[in-house]
Order: structure tokens, then C-alpha cells, then sequence
């Protein structure tokens, strides 16, 4: 089991190094790319105006590292270039430049020329808990706005096989609601209610679902028991799954901003694994994920 992003870092440099395609790199990519580089992790390709390219290496570690610069001075052609040269296996991976998160996903999830592996595509924001010392997971905080019960399935084996790829071989899930018990009136507990059912008749393996949940119960067993809730989940949470985009993008900022925890966002259900540049992900936390995104390249792994 992986219980830090130290601990990540130091699995994905025992691993083959990868190439990564990026189109219309910024300076902050460029030095991230050098430091993933320096330490055997990727060899990135760089696609854009080739002279701005090479004013942005000059004088960077990636100056020196391998590494390889395709001119294209359109932006648009230049994302699509990325997105084949990785489609068609000239890179393991794909990383946001300077384009929009909109224009990228849009372009990612083309039916014929992106990367889309699934149906759907979910958002996991990982966390490095201090005490205990685990990874956690926090589902889907990006892409998936209201999703249904079908959906929030997918949601949860996607978090639950990247827990896999970090080595948490049983994790434990909190599908969380308003309240902890099953109300008609609130959709969300009827969903979490079903996919704990559905774990009892171990429909995701040795996976521990639990649901509905509300945050105080998914953090503290005393807090659960005092409600009546008997779990092995509550108090030992690994994947917080949330019931809508709006509480689970807001619980990750939260503790970001509010928490001071670190994160690293891992997109799951792709072809290949395609690195985000996500405001509320510190620079010093990004190289985290081009690591997640090398441990998802092992054979099958990336197969959300």
C-alpha cells in the first residue's frame, strides 16, 4: 500500500520511463517536465511553435534531458497532434498545456479522435493524509455534473482501480448523502443505499461499500455508532465518493484551501491517461501526477 505522494513518486521511477505529449507548453509546465525528466520519469514531446519552445527550455533542466519539439504554430492542430501521437502510441500519455479545460476535454472525448476508453470519464482528487499516513480519495470533482445511479457505478470501479494501482487492494468507500439514513425524498441516499447493497453481494470485489453516509459518520466510528451505523467503513475511510459534482469539487477545494491538505487529480476511463492542470493543485504537487499517471501506464492499468 502507497501511503504518500513521496511514496508514489518512488514507485513511478522503478517503472519504464514514459513519453509524454503536451501541445503549447507554459514556462511552469516546462520546469515541471524537467524535474519529471531529471528523475527517469517521462520524455516529454512538445508541440508548438517551435521557437517559443526553445525560448522556454532555454536555460531549464530540460535543456539538457531528452526530450523532442514538433513545430506547429496552430493551437488547434497542434492539441490534435498530441491527442493522436498518443491515440496511436507514439506517447503513453497526454498533459494539459495552454489550452482550456473545456477545449481539452472536449477534444479528449471526441468519439473518433480522441481518447475516450468508456461511456463515461470521472475526476478523482487524491489526498495525503498526515495522521494516519494514507492516500485518500475524493469522486468525481470535475466532470460529472448530476450523476445517476448507473454513472455513480462507474464513478465508484473507476476510484476503486486506481486505489488498485496505488497498491490499496480492499479499500473502504463512504458514499455520502445529506443524512444517514434512506429517505425517498433524498435520491442520494437511495443510490448510496444500493451501491453498499450491491458490495454486500460483492459486486466490487473485496471492496467495502457503505451508504448512506454522512460526513460524520464516514470520519468517526464514535459518531457513526451514536447514530446507530455499524461499519467497517466509518472512521477507515479510502474513497469518499460524493453524491454530485458540486459536493465533490467543493469538499476537495475545501480541504485545499480550508485543510492545507495536498492533492493530485487523476482523470480514469481514458485510453491513456491525460493530466489536468487544475487550479486548486499546488505546482510542487503536479509532478505527483505525471507519477500516478506512469503507474497507470503498466499493462491494463489504464483501462479504467
Amino acid at each position: 500500500m502507497l501511503k504518500s505522494f513521496r511514496e508514489v513518486i518512488e514507485a513511478a521511477g522503478k517503472e519504464d520511463t514514459k513519453n509524454l505529449a503536451i501541445s503549447f507548453p507554459e514556462k511552469k509546465d516546462i520546469d515541471l517536465l524537467g524535474k519529471a525528466a531529471a528523475i527517469g520519469l517521462v520524455r516529454p514531446c512538445l508541440i508548438g511553435d517551435v521557437k517559443a519552445i526553445e525560448g522556454l527550455i532555454k536555460g531549464t533542466s530540460l535543456a539538457s534531458l531528452e526530450h523532442k519539439i514538433i513545430d506547429e504554430k496552430n493551437s488547434d492542430k497542434a492539441l490534435n497532434m498530441a491527442i493522436g501521437l498518443t491515440r496511436e502510441g507514439g506517447a503513453d500519455m497526454l498533459m494539459q498545456g495552454a489550452v482550456s479545460h473545456q477545449a481539452l476535454m472536449d477534444a479528449v472525448m471526441d468519439a473518433k479522435r480522441g481518447l475516450g476508453r468508456e461511456k463515461l470519464v470521472s475526476c478523482v482528487s487524491v489526498f495525503q493524509l498526515p495522521k494516519p499516513k494514507k492516500l485518500i480519495f475524493v469522486t468525481d470533482i470535475f466532470i460529472n455534473n448530476r450523476p445517476n445511479l448507473a454513472e455513480k457505478q462507474f464513478i465508484l470501479e473507476h476510484a476503486v482501480r486506481l486505489a488498485g494501482i496505488l497498491k490499496i487492494e480492499a479499500p473502504k468507500v463512504a458514499v455520502l448523502a445529506a443524512i444517514e439514513q434512506v429517505n425517498l425524498n433524498i435520491p442520494s441516499t437511495l443510490d448510496a443505499a444500493i451501491l453498499a447493497k450491491m458490495s454486500e453481494r460483492k459486486q466490487f470485489g473485496k471492496t467495502i461499500v457503505e451508504g448512506p453516509l454522512d460526513i460524520d459518520c464516514a470520519l468517526s466510528k464514535a459518531a457513526a455508532e451514536r447514530k446507530g451505523v455499524k461499519s467497517a467503513v466509518t472512521g477507515a475511510v479510502d474513497i469518499y465518493l460524493a453524491p454530485e459534482i458540486d459536493t465533490g469539487h467543493l469538499l476537495a477545494e475545501a480541504l485545499v484551501f480550508f485543510g492545507k491538505m495536498k492533492t493530485a487529480v487523476v482523470v480514469m476511463g481514458m485510453k491513456n491517461p491525460v493530466i489536468l492542470k487544475l487550479p486548486f493543485v499546488l505546482e510542487e504537487d503536479r509532478i505527483v501526477e505525471i507519477a500516478m499517471a506512469v503507474l497507470m501506464c503498466q499493462k491494463g492499468k489504464n483501462d479504467a
